[in-house]
């Protein structure tokens, strides 16, 4: 019975021990973030940024690797395939939650129940902008002009079901007005298109949209957020000229596959959070148009539950699909031939 109950004890304090003992080695190899976009995005710029001081806090390499397709859902697979155990991790945008209502039925990943929240990372301030050649300079303009003339005012995106294209489908049923989508194959297209005057209006990050309002080959008409950005204060919010509820800002977070431990998620936590508060990052990623924000595992959770519910209405009252866009851009043929 002495023998029994020795062995008993030596396996109950083995198994107390071990989660303490699993932080305690953690990391001891490099670990990759994935980034499912393109290099030189916004996203991209924050996962390095990120991972740069995450490195010199946990004493190992942190390697970023992007794998951009399908408006990201490809590398997001993947990272809700890899193993728990904190060497894998996935930089998401909130298109990581607006994805499987889009791609409703092709989409082979829960955004939340696959994945372990580590922290809220950064948040992205979108403007309303138009092309000085529509000589509306308001935001009650804009409506005014949307109303008299049904589909006739046109908007770019970067394609259907991004955040830019929900943003301004948002601003549509706030302010009950018919606009033309017109989608392109990504950011750099849809800028091109406002430039030039080919669509008259567009949802754009503050750091792509101000260099072009400040040379007055845009013109911005408000902010889509809660309150005015620290960046550009002398610019009024959309809810301050009379849209309220058109709020669109596009959030980041870290997130780990789905049974991470507590022990690493925590660890990770505690380091991001810190080297979110480094002066020097924060005025880099601000340059980028990004406002450095953290939060608590449960919070990024509960975060990423409020956007997927509040897009996926948006998404289900404008009947959109990553393969046909809204009913109204099936007039987009239309558009380019008048």
């Amino acid at each position: 019975m002495r023998a029994i109950f020795a062995t008993s004890t030596l396996l109950l304090g083995a198994a107390l021990t071990a989660f303490p003992v699993q932080a305690q080695t953690y990391p001891d190899h490099a670990i990759k973030m994935i980034v499912p976009y393109s290099p030189g995005t916004g996203i991209d710029i924050l996962a390095r940024t990120v991972g740069q001081r995450l490195t010199a806090r946990m004493g190992q390499p942190v390697v970023v690797e992007n794998q951009a397709g399908a408006s990201g859902t490809i590398a997001t697979v993947r990272a809700a395939q890899s193993k728990p155990d904190g060497y894998t991790l996935l930089m998401m945008v909130s298109g990581h939650v607006i994805n499987p209502h889009v791609y409703k039925g092709s989409v082979n990943y829960d955004p939340i129940k696959d994945f372990t929240p580590i922290t809220l990372t950064a948040w992205g301030r979108l403007l309303l902008v138009v092309h000085p050649g529509t000589q509306i300079t308001s935001v009650a303009a804009f409506i005014e002009r949307a109303k008299a003339q049904p589909g006739k005012l046109t908007y770019g995106t970067p394609g259907p079901g991004t955040p830019h294209h929900l943003a301004m489908e948002l601003l549509r049923g706030i302010a009950g007005i018919d606009l033309l989508h017109v989608p392109y194959s990504g950011t750099a297209g849809a800028l091109t298109g406002i430039l030039s005057g080919t669509v008259d209006s567009m949802f754009l990050p503050i750091h792509v949209a101000m260099p072009h309002v400040r040379s007055g080959k845009l013109t911005v008409l408000g902010l889509g957020s809660a309150h005015r950005s620290a960046t550009i204060p002398n610019i009024p919010t959309l809810a301050e000229q009379g849209v309220p509820g058109a709020e669109v800002d596009m959030f980041y977070g870290l997130l780990a596959p789905a049974g991470l431990p507590r022990d690493i998620a925590q660890s990770l936590n505690a380091a991001v959070v810190q080297a979110l508060k480094d002066p020097e990052m924060r005025g880099t990623l601000e340059k980028q148009g990004l406002e450095p924000e953290t939060s608590t595992p449960e919070e990024l959770r509960a975060l990423m539950e409020r956007e997927s519910e509040k897009w996926g209405k948006v998404v289900e009252r404008a009947r959109i699909k990553a393969d046909a866009g809204t009913p109204s851009s099936v007039r987009i043929a239309a558009f380019f031939a008048r």
